[in-house]
Order: C-alpha cells, then sequence, then structure tokens
C-alpha cells in the first residue's frame, strides 16, 4: 500500500513538475543603448512578450528546447537555442545590431499578414520616411520616383496632373491602397499622389506585377500601399520647409505632427495638421504657369485602442482641402483669362477596423470598413485667346462640380498551421460612385462600380528553404456608367465574373541567395479612369475623353522572376536584386485623337481597345551599407513596352490636306531607362548629409501642333535629377531637440526646355522632372 501511495504522489510531482513554467529573462540593446519595446517569442510556438521602455523581458516557456527569436524595427531578428528546465530561470541578454537595409522589415502587401521582406515569397520594396526626408520630398508624388521599377511625372502645365508608373505601364494600371484598403478612386487618381503629405507617412510599400488576387482587379502593373504613422511613443514636433523655385517662385510647407500612448501601451493617438502654399511658376516668360499655384490644408489623426491582448481597435480620419490653379493671368477669374485650370477639393478619407487573434496565435480575424468622399469645384476653360462674344460665352460656361465617394468593407481570416503553412481568404465590397458634371459643356459622367471580391490563398511552406504562394480572386464587378459631351453620349453596362489566380514561388538556393518566381492574371472593365477625369487645353480649345463605343474588358498575364544576394562582410551589409517582369496585355485601352472637332470647337478623344501589347524589362537595385554611418543604394530599370503591331493614336478626320494617321510602336511617356541613386552618410551624431538622384531616359512624348488636334511625336532628352541635403540635429534639453537642415533639388537644373508657349499650347505637352532647380531650407523642433 505504501509503494501504490509512494508511486501515486511522485506522479502528481512529475506532472507538476511539468506543467511549471521556465523562465527566461534579460536585456535587449545595441551599440550600448537598450532597445524599447521589442518583440521577444518562442520560434514556432504560442509563448511571447515585449521588452519594456529600458529594454527588459521576463518570458514564461514551456520547459525543453527552443529557440528564442528577438525582433525589432529597424534591427536585424536574432536567435538563440536553449534547453531549460521546469522552475528553471536562465539569464539570456541580447545585443542586436542595425539592420540598415531594411531586409527585416515587417510588411503586409506581400501577403496580406505581417511577413518580413526577406520571408516574402514576392519582392517588396519599402519606401521610408527616412528615405522622404532625404529627397527632400513634401508629398507622395515627389518620394516614389526612388525605387526600382517606379517612375512619377507629370502631365498637365496647368494643373499639375500626376501619375505614377510601375514596370512601364501608366497610372491606372497600378493599385494605390491607403493603410491597405482600395479607396484611392479614379479620381484622386489624378491629383492624390500630391495630395498625401509626407509627414504622415510612415512607409511605402510597393510590390511590381500583378496582385489582383489579393486587392482586386486593377493590380495589373502592382499595388503601392501607403501606411501612415501609427502613434508608439508619446512624441511632437513643428516643421517648416521654405523652397525657391528657379530664383521666382516660393513654395512655403508647414506641418505639426504629435502623439500620445498610455503607459500601459493599450491605446494611442496620432494627430497631424499641413499647410502648404506655393506659387505658380512660369519657366519660359509667356506668362502661362508650367508649375501650378496650390494652397493645401490638411488634418487628420490615427488611433487604436486595445480591450486585451489578444484585439485591437484602430481608427483614421483625414480632411483635405485643396485648391490649386495654372494658366495665366491667376489674380483674375478664371472666365477673364486665355487659360485656367482651377481645382478646389475638400475631401475625406476615414475608416475603422478590429483585429482578433486567439491564444495560441494561430488564428486572426480582422473585420473593417473605409470610406472616402470628395467634392470637388472646377473649372477647364477660358477665353482660348480669342475675346468675341462666342469667346466669352464658351468661357462662362467652363465651370464643373465634381462628387466622388469611394468605400470598402470586408472580412479576412488567416490560420497558421504547425508547420508554418498559412491559409488566408476573405470577402471585400468596392464602391466607386462618381458624378462628373459641366453642364455648360453638356459634358457628364455618371459612373457607378460595384465590386464583390472573394479572395483565398495558401501558403505552403513544406521545407524550410522553399515556400509556394498559390491564391485566386473571384470578382464580381458591375458597371453602370453614363458619359456625355455635347452631342456625343455613350453608356457602359457591365456586369462580368472573373477569376484571377496568382502564383509566387521563394527558394533560398543558399543562405544569401533567393530565387522569386510568379505568375499572376489581371483585367478591367470598361469604365473612366483618371485620364479621363482630367480636362486638357490644347489650341485654346479643351480636350475631352470619351469611352468608345462596345469597349471591351482589358486582360493581362504577369509573369516575374528575380534572384535577390544578401550577405554581410563582417560589418558591411550588402544586398543585390535582379528582377526580370514580362506583362502581355490583351485589348489593352488606348486613347485615340479621333482629329473631329464638336460644335462648340473642342478636340475629341476615344478609349479604344488596342490590338495587343507586351511590357518587357528587368529592374536592377543594389544596396551597401558598410557601417550604420554610412549607406549607399541604386537601382535601374531597362525595360521596352510596346504594342504588337502599330497602334493608332491620331485619325485624320480627311478636312486637312496635309493630315494623315499617326500610329506608334512604343508606349508613349515610357522611357527604356530609368533609375535612382540614393547615399546618406552621417557624419557625426549631429551632422548627415544626403545625395539622392532620379535618371529619365529618352521617351516618345505627343504633342499637338494643330488646331485639328494633329500629333507629332517629339524624342525627349535624358534628364538627371540631383538633390543635395545637410541636416544638423542639436538638443537644447533632454526633451527638446532641433533640427535644421538645407540644401539644393535638382542641382543641375535638368529640366524640359521647349514648353509650348501662349494660349493655344498644349497643356499636356510636358515631360521630365517636375521642377527646375529649387533651392530649400528647413527647421523642426519637437522632442522626436
Amino acid at each position: 500500500m505504501k509503494n501504490i501511495l509512494y508511486i501515486f504522489l511522485s506522479s502528481i510531482t512529475f506532472a507538476a513538475a511539468q506543467n511549471e513554467k521556465g523562465t527566461v529573462s534579460g536585456t535587449i540593446s545595441a551599440d550600448g543603448n537598450p532597445i524599447s519595446f521589442a518583440s521577444v517569442f518562442v520560434k514556432g510556438g504560442t509563448e511571447g512578450t515585449s521588452a519594456d521602455e529600458n529594454g527588459n523581458f521576463q518570458l514564461k516557456v514551456t520547459p525543453g528546447s527552443m529557440t528564442i527569436v528577438v525582433q525589432s524595427q529597424g534591427y536585424a531578428s536574432q536567435n538563440k537555442t536553449i534547453n531549460i528546465a521546469a522552475g528553471e530561470i536562465r539569464k539570456l541578454n541580447f545585443l542586436l545590431t542595425e539592420d540598415a537595409l531594411g531586409l527585416e522589415q515587417v510588411v503586409v502587401s506581400a501577403t496580406r499578414n505581417r511577413i518580413t521582406k526577406k520571408e516574402a515569397p514576392v519582392i517588396v520594396n519599402v519606401l521610408s520616411s527616412k528615405m522622404l526626408n532625404a529627397t527632400q520630398s513634401l508629398t507622395l508624388a515627389e518620394g516614389l520616383n526612388y525605387q526600382p521599377g517606379v517612375r512619377t511625372e507629370t502631365n498637365c502645365q496647368n494643373c499639375g496632373f500626376t501619375q505614377v508608373r510601375l514596370n512601364g505601364l501608366e497610372g491606372q494600371y497600378t493599385q494605390i491602397l491607403v493603410n491597405s484598403r482600395p479607396i484611392f478612386s479614379a479620381l484622386n487618381g489624378v491629383y492624390g499622389l500630391e495630395q498625401i503629405p509626407a509627414s504622415i507617412i510612415d512607409r511605402v510599400e510597393v510590390v511590381r506585377s500583378g496582385g489582383s488576387a489579393l486587392f482586386g482587379s486593377n493590380a495589373i502593373a502592382g499595388t503601392i500601399n501607403v501606411i501612415t504613422k501609427e502613434p508608439v511613443i508619446n512624441t511632437w514636433d513643428i516643421a517648416s520647409n521654405f523652397g525657391y523655385i528657379d530664383g521666382t517662385a516660393l513654395d512655403r510647407n508647414i506641418t505639426a505632427n504629435a502623439s500620445f500612448v498610455n503607459e500601459s501601451l493599450s491605446a494611442g493617438t496620432t494627430f497631424y495638421g499641413i499647410f502648404r502654399d506655393r506659387e505658380a511658376f512660369d519657366a519660359n516668360n509667356d506668362g502661362f504657369s508650367e508649375i501650378t499655384m496650390l494652397n493645401n490644408k490638411s488634418v487628420g489623426a490615427k488611433a487604436f485602442y486595445r480591450p486585451n491582448d489578444n484585439s485591437r481597435i484602430g481608427a483614421d480620419f483625414s480632411f483635405i482641402n485643396e485648391y490649386r490653379r495654372g494658366g495665366d493671368r491667376l489674380s483674375l477669374e478664371p472666365q477673364f483669362t486665355d487659360i485656367t485650370e482651377e481645382l478646389d477639393h475638400r475631401t475625406i478619407f476615414s475608416g475603422i477596423d478590429y483585429e482578433f487573434f486567439d491564444d495560441s496565435r494561430k488564428n486572426n480575424a480582422s473585420a473593417y470598413i473605409s470610406v472616402q468622399h470628395t467634392n470637388r469645384d472646377s473649372y477647364y476653360g477660358g477665353l482660348g485667346g480669342g475675346r468675341t462674344r462666342a469667346d466669352s460665352i464658351s468661357a462662362n460656361n467652363a465651370f464643373g462640380n465634381t462628387k466622388d465617394l469611394a468605400l470598402v468593407a470586408g472580412v479576412k481570416y488567416s490560420h497558421n498551421f504547425k508547420n508554418e503553412d498559412v491559409i488566408t481568404t476573405g470577402t471585400e465590397y468596392q464602391l466607386n460612385d462618381t458624378e462628373d458634371a459641366i453642364p455648360g459643356y453638356n459634358r457628364t459622367i455618371d459612373q457607378r462600380v460595384n465590386n464583390f471580391g472573394l479572395y483565398a490563398q495558401y501558403e505552403w511552406k513544406p521545407v524550410e528553404k522553399f515556400t509556394a504562394l498559390a491564391g485566386a480572386r473571384l470578382d464580381h464587378v458591375q458597371v453602370d456608367g453614363f458619359y456625355e459631351i455635347q452631342t456625343i453620349s455613350r453608356a457602359s453596362q457591365v456586369s462580368q465574373t472573373v477569376l484571377s489566380p496568382r502564383l509566387t514561388l521563394l527558394y533560398s538556393v543558399t543562405d544569401a541567395l533567393q530565387f522569386r518566381g510568379g505568375y499572376a492574371r489581371g483585367f478591367r472593365a470598361p469604365q473612366a479612369f483618371n485620364e479621363d477625369l482630367h480636362i486638357s487645353s490644347v489650341g485654346g480649345e479643351q480636350r475631352f475623353v470619351i469611352l468608345s463605343e462596345n469597349l471591351e474588358s482589358e486582360f493581362s498575364n504577369a509573369y516575374t522572376a528575380s534572384f535577390n544576394f544578401t550577405r554581410s562582410f563582417k560589418k558591411v551589409q550588402t544586398n543585390f536584386l535582379l528582377e526580370g517582369f514580362h506583362t502581355v496585355l490583351q485589348n489593352p485601352f488606348t486613347i485615340v485623337s479621333t482629329g473631329n472637332s464638336l460644335p462648340s470647337g473642342s478636340l475629341l478623344e476615344e478609349t479604344r481597345n488596342g490590338a495587343g501589347a507586351t511590357v518587357t524589362g528587368v529592374n536592377i537595385e543594389g544596396s551597401v551599407s558598410p557601417s550604420s554611418q554610412l549607406y549607399f543604394q541604386a537601382g535601374i530599370t531597362l525595360q521596352k513596352s510596346q504594342y504588337n503591331e502599330p497602334q493608332l493614336i491620331f485619325e485624320s478626320s480627311g478636312n486637312f490636306p496635309d493630315e494623315e494617321n499617326v500610329f506608334l510602336k512604343q508606349f508613349p511617356r515610357a522611357p527604356n531607362t530609368y533609375g535612382f541613386i540614393n547615399t546618406n552618410w552621417t557624419v557625426t551624431d549631429a551632422l548627415k548629409l544626403d545625395f539622392t538622384g532620379s535618371l529619365t531616359g529618352p521617351m516618345d512624348v505627343p504633342h499637338v501642333v494643330g488646331e485639328n488636334g494633329f500629333v507629332v511625336l517629339e524624342r525627349s532628352q535624358t534628364f538627371f535629377d540631383l538633390t543635395s541635403k545637410v541636416t544638423y540635429h542639436f538638443d537644447p534639453s533632454e526633451n527638446f531637440h532641433v533640427e535644421i537642415s538645407g540644401g539644393v533639388q535638382n542641382v543641375l537644373n535638368s529640366y524640359q526646355s521647349d514648353f509650348d508657349r501662349g494660349p493655344h499650347r498644349d497643356s499636356d505637352y510636358v515631360y521630365g522632372p517636375n521642377k527646375p532647380r529649387t533651392l530649400f531650407l528647413g527647421l523642426k523642433i519637437g522632442d522626436f
């Protein structure tokens, strides 16, 4: 009996010992300084914690052999394998090194789940707030040039319409996201890139090539995900930037930011405010602007609340009030000028999301809804150089109004299996409702697009070195559109269901060399995109775009393959990327000038289906960081974007003897070569130097030279836009810092020299860097 009792008590004691946790504690630091709030967890397990503000942590773990992982944004992760017994207390300190190349950054655009760049099965490039600051970028539009395969361009002298091109494709092929939500509508695509201030951006994630399986049908060229700043610690700052464009036009910019987080880190809020006032710039002294006058007043906030360790509620709100105007005699009312494009935007972005984890961190669910609403007053017109009664009537008829609503709502669920496979699925509803009316021209765009999407993907990791990501998105798109300009009216009634599959592979050839390959299919339904919502001036008249009859959907098949080499040679960190891309377009949407005039004298262009096109090229990027004080990065894109057969861009009306059809083989405004460089040097703790530049190779630019819209193709020159910046930092007190900066944008004054002149100019004939040589000074104060 005693033996049975002894065995029973021993069993209870052994079981209690097995259930007793071990404890791992220590300090996390870098260069002698503690790393606050770093993540500490068991690899492949469910136990985890965060360090405190002094870098100290304590983690309870199940006894046995395990690998402890430490991660912190801006530092390379570190692993240590230990064997710990029940009740044992193990001291474990971690000394992290700076991740100068950003390879350990956590991104969400690759898989719609949080994952490090190095583990992502697709290439994700990250434009950081540090890079935006180094390039003296005041807005998103100015900073995007400094990524492989990405190029922004200005398309109008009168209003400053900008678009971003990915891998040689036009702006409407790129899905722009704000905090991972596709609420950047076609109207926002016209001026929105210049309306998002750089001061509120935490990072921009760029995924090139098709992403339709995740974010929607328009992500043919890729996605640009703008992630705004989260409240992390208590900070505040006020900054002022003063620019002097070519010694004649002032650009004044003031920003204010503040973040507040409670002691338990369960709630936080960040606020921002922007004021920008830019004068118009006239490059050739003809009295007409090449850079628009701009006034922007924006405010916003972003907040989070964690009811418990397993859930998070987030909300954001932004209001943008932007006025821009270009043309001539800007002090007069627009109807008394020869040319004026005047836009007054009032835009609201808002959203709320809820995220939930279970205790094991294996299941994650989220729900979200975001909305954008724009009310825009516009004027596209003027006297066109004439002063007759008919000219005056036409000028008074050019006032218009646009209302634009975009909404996205959805739910997402993901499950992590024990073998680290991940399944993700979700459903999403997208709405874009646009009403654009200029009654005097009898011009109307009344378009409503409903998109019901269902997506799923499986991340398969059979072995440590190989990952396959297979997914598909099923979209049901309904377009109800009515388009009218004077005597011409068209309609688009679409109800279409399309499956867009996606497959990407990641194979680690060695610890330093990774191969990635992928395929994605995408489509665009017949509808008005950003270019169709812009009205340009040529020959003193307006130029309108309308959808052609029987416009069919456009489809794409995109292929990518890349090699990524990453290695540290002692303290020297290096990264090299070679990426090839090939995209095939079926029925590509192409704008054709008809050569016909409307009854008012305005020119008419039509969006038609082309015969087919291919975009092929390579992106090459290299980064080297010899130390934490020095960083070099350069990238170049070599590509060719061309139609399968000569594409009509001007259709002769036959009314003029010297007139003939104009064809092109290569995409307009698509240089075969473009790239960037970036050098950051921390000379001392107080002094930093930045040298950045963007290269734009020659390209074919359409130029309207006749009163009937006749087009000739001009070959542009090569441009190299170099920016130099020096920053000095000092601390009057522990919680008060001062930063003074200054430098020159476009040091070499590499700028277009053949702008059209006068009231009959082609306002779309603009290319190259968006501003000439510009001096700038900056001052920033606060606790940052």
